[in-house]
């Protein structure tokens, strides 16, 4: 399963509540139409045989079924730098 640090999770949560109010929502990875083996975010509901990450009880990623596999045993992670917040997926060391 795909892991979130939780300065990602923090990020990722805050991201969320400064666009919606709505519990349902959550931020939906997708391949970018545009960018070869780049993906992008966008908010989205939950969809049958999605693969949900949670942190503290709100839904934080949703990952389709096809994307899923791509992305497992990798970790999302962020870095503040001076044009925002950056998101990083790299792939999890051996035993993390």
């Amino acid at each position: 399963m795909l892991k979130v640090t939780a300065l990602a999770a923090e990020k990722l949560k805050e991201a969320i509540q400064a666009r919606t109010t709505d519990p349902e929502l959550g931020i939906r990875l997708i391949p970018s139409p545009s960018k070869p083996n780049r993906l992008e975010m966008t908010l989205d509901r939950e969809k049958e045989g999605d693969q949900v990450v949670e942190s503290e009880g709100v839904k934080i990623l949703l990952l389709s079924p096809e994307l899923a596999p791509a992305l497992e045993g990798m970790i999302i992670d962020c870095q503040e730098t001076p044009q925002g917040v950056r998101f990083t997926i790299s792939e999890s060391a051996p035993g993390t």
